[in-house]
């Protein structure tokens, strides 16, 4: 198997999981590190398959804990991932909140402006 030596440790370092990835900057790290870790994955189901037939007990039992490992891997990147996009929805639902009860008139025509421009795209759009 290609990925064989990597474990579970190296494959969420791979997968941009280390200190950078929990600070809530590197979403779009830990997102491409998610990719990373999908297809290596893949590589190794990939492997596993072609060579089942000439796997003996022992080798298929390797196979076996290698495969599980990358599992426990991809599991816990997505989980990370997805625990951060969370935070970051979270983070700026209460920083627009936080705006719009500071400054109401000011997201108000914010918000009308936004609006008009849409609205006139839009009618461009369908002439």
């Amino acid at each position: 198997m290609k990925q064989q030596s990597s474990g579970a440790e190296s494959g969420a370092a791979d997968a941009g999981m280390g200190p950078a990835a929990t600070n809530g900057t590197s979403g779009h790290a830990a997102k491409s590190g998610v990719a990373r870790e999908y297809q290596a994955f893949l590589s190794d189901v990939e492997d596993l398959v072609s060579s089942t037939t000439s796997l003996t007990g022992e080798d298929l039992a390797r196979a076996k804990a290698s495969l599980s490992a990358r599992i426990a891997s991809a599991r816990a990147s997505i989980d990370n991932v997805s625990g951060a996009v969370s935070d970051e929805a979270r983070s700026g639902a209460m920083a627009t909140d936080s705006f719009v009860r500071s400054q109401p008139w000011l997201a108000v025509g914010i918000g009308a402006a936004g609006g008009i421009l849409i609205g006139y795209l839009l009618g461009r759009r369908g002439s």
